[in-house]
């Protein structure tokens, strides 16, 4: 089959240069690039809650905040966690209560229309912990609704099985922080005709965390007993170890904020850390305060129609993969925007001892991190992502450049998981009994190994010269093998789906050397083939995480369709029409600007609970697959 013809390759080339220069084009004078973080509406809705509790009502935001939460409300009153998913509940109650609280009448259609839409979706007692919790701080239900998240945690030893360290660190981040405001048990007074008792189907003796059998059925059981014999003691007046304990943690919040104030650079740990300091009476005149609200600022996004909060920001993950989308398509390695690119990301190397030394005491700080300001907070997938760009790249100072890829890469090899995978930000983070606790519904208290991190270090230790022997390298590959489904596909952790898990599993295992003409390698070329959309494209709803029927489903996005098809590039499938056909599906999504738009979320925080748009992911994706596609053709061409 003949796929090379003068003008496909003109088109081809065409289309990677106009994405060339679009990218070009939004990099920042510093070198890096950054996007906005797209995910639900409650990381919005509750700073409107932050603001009531802390006595801090802006109205000028509010009243953005309540345009963008209208804006997005669906019309069937609803609001989602993902473009295109269904009601959440959680995202629903929590917009209906900031808007009610932003002063919006619940007799507009708007919130006649979520009031149905929470209802039909099983009320208010179907939210999370976390939800729960903000009703209950605003005196809408009993704080004995909600599950105990006793603060006495942080005097827990380091080898207890229930340490705050066996916690992932976003969990970590924001349940220290959490627990002295919990201890408080505030109530926050409202305006009249704030509240939101018309949500209420029943009484709060309906809502809390029921046992389904005998204490020692499960673990689930076992800790809904503990939670009520918790609760029970917490209403004691003798509390030992209250006072040296909310010392402990409120001492651990303060260590854990950064120099320029943010916190873990996430929202729910930026906010809840916030509310600990106000609860425990620290002065809003005060530094730490100041700089706190200030990292909060910087994660605000103004819009014409309204104002929102990111969950987060991702300069150095956006940077590394625009300039490796860059370089892919033919940029030279020493073009003047990859060494601005570079040097701005080797200046943002963490070199401080953070959360994972409590595991890993032996190794030498070398990190990168995803947001601007996190120290404390490295982590895996972005080291890797850094250190393959890094490795590319021709500095004119070559020899601070070594010196700080070595520093990093041996941190990274350090943080290798027993198992042989790699983790996000911890090292062997797996104790499942946590996520049975009754605060843990979001399902998110683990950090463990996955396959796409661990195809990403393996792409890594590939370009860099490391042999499949190597036993850490062996160790991996046992690991990616052991993680790959029936089907042929691997489930992903950090994008949606199995495409993305698919892609990085099977370009680590090509980038190490492994023979991709072995059966269980053919068995996940034909599941790419397989889920192939008509159009030519790929894509997956992020409901695949909780349907597997839908596994590799969905619309066709630019992002998803990229990751396919540097999967099987990497299998070496360049002559497969399937691989044509997605290249054809990018060249003629790509507008006259050179970028791609897809309304999907391609990105995963926690599966079935949080998702993330990256807005530059339809744009850099895009870019290195059509650029792997060229360099792969180009080579079959000179062989031929």
């Amino acid at each position: 089959m003949e796929i090379s013809h003068t003008g496909f390759e003109d088109k081809l080339n065409s289309a990677m240069h106009q994405s060339q220069n679009f990218l070009l084009s939004r990099q920042t004078e510093k070198g890096y690039w950054v996007d906005e973080l797209e995910s639900n509406a409650t990381i919005t809705a509750e700073l409107i809650f932050f603001m009531y509790f802390t006595e801090t009502v802006d109205l000028e935001k509010q009243s953005k905040i309540s345009n963008y939460l209208l804006r997005t409300q669906r019309k069937d009153g609803s609001w989602p966690l993902f473009f295109g998913g269904p009601c959440d509940i959680n995202s629903t109650v929590e917009s209906y209560m900031a808007l009610k609280l932003a002063g919006i009448s619940e007799d507009r259609p708007e919130m006649i229309r979520a009031r149905k839409s929470i209802f039909e979706n099983g009320g208010i007692k179907g939210t999370r912990v976390f939800t729960k919790i903000f009703l209950a701080m605003f005196g809408q239900i009993s704080w004995d609704v909600c599950p105990a998240v006793p603060v006495e945690i942080v005097l827990f030893k380091n080898w207890f099985a229930l340490n705050i360290y066996e916690m992932s660190s976003w969990s970590r981040g924001t349940v220290v922080p959490l627990s002295i405001v919990i201890s408080h048990k505030p109530v926050c007074s409202l305006p009249e005709g704030r509240g939101v008792k018309e949500l209420f189907a029943s009484g709060d003796k309906e809502l809390g965390f029921e046992s389904d059998g005998p204490i020692f059925a499960s673990w689930r059981n076992f800790f809904i007993y503990l939670d009520k014999l918790i609760k029970f003691v917490g209403k004691s007046k003798w509390k030992p170890f209250r006072k040296r304990a909310l010392k402990k943690a409120l001492d651990w919040v303060i260590e854990h904020q950064e120099e320029q104030g943010d916190f873990g650079g996430i929202q729910p740990a930026m906010l809840n850390s916030l509310l600990a300091y106000h609860y425990e009476g620290i002065s809003k005149d005060d530094p730490k305060w100041i700089k706190g609200c200030e990292a909060v600022e910087r994660f605000l996004i103004y819009k014409k129609d309204g104002m929102f909060l990111q969950a987060c920001v991702s300069p150095l993950w956006d940077s590394a993969i625009a300039a490796n989308a860059l370089y892919d398509s033919g940029m030279p390695a020493d073009h003047p925007a990859l060494v601005r690119a570079a040097k701005w990301i080797l200046s943002k190397q963490v070199v401080k001892r953070g959360d994972w030394a409590i595991k890993n005491p032996q190794a030498t700080p070398g990190g990168w991190a995803f947001e601007f300001y996190n120290e404390l907070y490295p982590d895996c997938d972005d080291t890797a992502e850094i250190l393959i760009f890094l490795n590319k790249i021709k500095l004119p100072d070559s020899c601070d450049k070594l010196k700080e890829f070595e520093r990093a890469l041996s941190w990274l090899l350090t943080m290798q998981c027993k198992s042989g995978g790699w983790a996000a930000f911890d090292l062997d983070n797996e104790k499942e009994i946590l996520n049975q606790v009754p605060f843990a519904d979001h399902g998110a208290m683990l950090d463990p190994p996955t396959a796409d991190v661990t195809g990403r270090v393996l792409w890594l230790l590939g370009k860099i010269g490391f042999k499949k022997n190597h036993p850490k390298v062996l160790k991996a590959i046992s690991f990616l093998k052991g993680k790959q489904e029936s089907d042929g596909s691997w489930w992903g952790r950090w994008g949606v789906n199995y495409i993305y898990g698919s892609w990085l599993a099977l370009t680590g295992l090509a980038s190490i050397g492994e023979n991709m003409n072995q059966p269980y390698v053919r068995c996940a070329v034909k599941w790419f083939e397989k889920h192939q959309n008509e159009d030519g494209g790929w894509g997956e709803s992020c409901e695949s995480y909780k349907n597997p029927a839908l596994r590799g489903k969905g619309n066709s996005t630019a992002s998803q369709t990229a990751w396919a098809i540097m999967g099987m590039l990497a299998c070496g499938e360049v002559e497969n029409l399937a691989v044509k056909r997605g290249v054809e599906f990018l060249l003629n999504k790509q507008a006259l600007d050179g970028s791609w738009y897809e309304d999907e979320f391609t990105g995963t925080g926690f599966p079935m609970h949080f998702f993330i748009k990256y807005h530059m992911y339809q744009h850099f994706f895009p870019l290195m697959a059509l650029g792997k596609y060229r360099s792969a053709l180009r080579s079959l061409n000179l062989k031929k």
